[in-house]
């Protein structure tokens, strides 16, 4: 018998929109009211305002004007990852991202996998208390490089980034974005029941933790173990400390460019409110400065440019065709009676187990609206006054919608950020996919059981 095989994430993706075009001849249409709060400037959706609409079926040719439009629409995602590429691939180029490697290298002998919870934990605060997740991106060339040469693969490397961001994005404590929106919508003081999301966020994270230093150590003890390990072999050089330069003062100066434009960004993000376009306009000053002081010539920066790019366009198109999907549902206006027939589905449930419906129901609608704060605008105005007609808490609604939100965010191939992340370290899909499966069971199983521990104690304050 031949043994299946999971086809080509592109095809995939083509697949799946398929599937959805051919929803839209057979899900009936249909749309709630939506009005913005005067306060805040954001779009919510009007409880019990669903209503029927006239069929919108998308055809044939709709389907493949459906890709360009996703192009389009995800384009700023799209050229951020192009561009980050490009920026890395200079700074690549000046020698000084492999020298500051080798120095770590040299300090961390014997200890490598130490920087594994610690590497994690900074990025599970930035994504528990910031939201951040497109944000990070700028992170996953320079972690990759160093895990590599630490002895573990790029999945280790990618892992320690999107994992680490996205354990604290799931168990966000202090999340604006997803938790403050959730809880504004649902009436409760803003951040409340932090106790309760600090002991989740340490237990997902310490989950998290494990699952990947257990991985890496098996890596660092034998390299064909890994998924990856031909691709890294082939695409990424090993790091032979003897043939590595020292880290000069050349090296420091760019080094030095990197850590200056880093904090800008940060402090930009915080303060100034920047996000993909600033951030994209950051990234390139950075590359050209570094690679000026590097001692590049222009013709050279432009070259090292064009070479960082070019390694990420399959994952920029898989960002684009991702984005396809959802043209579509709107298109075909099914995306919200799929989101209204999830929810109702919870009002027939025990309340016992109605938190965990709302959970699963969470999850599922993230696959279709992979936007935290988006999801929370479309579906917590839904959740909230149906988890007081089934018993439970408005707090256990919203504890629901932060792990159905961030759960499949690092495994759904609708979710952009994600794509783009597994794109810059060269992991198909579907092998990140059957690396972390495992893992998302495990985090399904703690979501549930929180969740269910919320409605029992009465998770509040109401």
């Amino acid at each position: 018998m031949r043994k299946f095989k999971i086809p080509h994430t592109y095809a995939l993706l083509f697949f799946i929109i398929i599937l959805v075009v051919v929803l839209t001849y057979v899900v009936p249409a249909g749309e709630f009211d939506r009005a913005e709060d005067a306060e805040t400037g954001r779009i919510f959706v009007v409880p019990d305002s669903y209503h029927s609409v006239e069929k919108s079926p998308v055809s044939p040719f709709g389907l493949f004007k459906a890709i360009p439009k996703g192009m389009e629409k995800a384009g700023y995602i799209i050229f951020f990852v192009l561009m980050i590429g490009g920026s890395f691939g200079i700074l690549q180029g000046t020698g000084a991202i492999d020298a500051g490697i080798g120095q770590i290298v040299r300090k961390m002998e014997g200890k490598e996998k130490l920087i594994i919870p610690v590497t994690m934990l900074i990025f599970s605060l930035a994504g528990a208390m910031l939201g951040s997740a497109e944000e990070m991106l700028p992170f996953y060339p320079i972690v990759i490089s160093l895990a590599l040469a630490l002895g573990f693969d790029t999945i280790t490397g990618t892992a320690m980034v999107l994992l680490g961001a996205g354990a604290g994005f799931a168990g966000a404590f202090l999340n604006p974005f997803t938790v403050g929106i959730a809880q504004g919508i649902a009436g409760l003081p803003l951040f409340s029941g932090i106790g309760f999301r600090l002991i989740s966020y340490v237990l997902i994270l310490g989950v998290t933790i494990i699952y990947v230093y257990r991985y890496a150590s098996k890596i660092q003890k034998d390299p064909t173990l890994s998924p990856m390990y031909e691709e890294d072999k082939k695409h990424h050089k090993n790091f032979n400390l003897e043939e590595i330069p020292k880290f000069n003062g050349r090296h420091k100066l760019v080094m030095l460019v990197l850590v200056i434009g880093l904090a800008i960004l940060a402090f930009g993000v915080v303060e100034l409110n920047f996000y993909i376009t600033e951030l994209t306009a950051m990234f390139l000053i950075i590359g050209i400065v570094a690679g000026v002081v590097g001692g590049q010539k222009i013709n050279e920066i432009a070259e090292n440019f064009v070479g960082g790019a070019k390694e990420l366009v399959y994952g920029a198109l898989v960002i684009g065709l991702a984005t396809s999907i959802m043209v579509v549902m709107e298109e075909g206006k099914i995306m919200d009676t799929i989101i209204y027939g999830m929810a109702s589905i919870v009002q027939g449930l025990p309340s016992a187990i109605s938190g965990i419906g709302m959970f699963i129901v969470q999850s599922c609608i993230n696959i279709f609206v992979p936007s935290g704060s988006g999801q929370a605008a479309v579906s917590m105005p839904i959740m909230a006054p149906m988890a007081d007609v089934v018993g439970i808490t408005r707090q256990s609604a919203v504890l629901a919608f932060q792990f159905g939100d961030g759960f499949s965010n690092v495994i759904s191939p609708t979710s952009g950020y994600f794509m783009a992340a597994i794109a810059i370290g060269g992991i198909k899909w579907e092998k990140w996919a059957k690396w972390m499966i495992p893992l998302f069971l495990v985090w399904t199983v703690m979501g549930a059981l929180l969740v269910a521990i919320s409605v029992l104690i009465n998770f509040g304050p109401f």
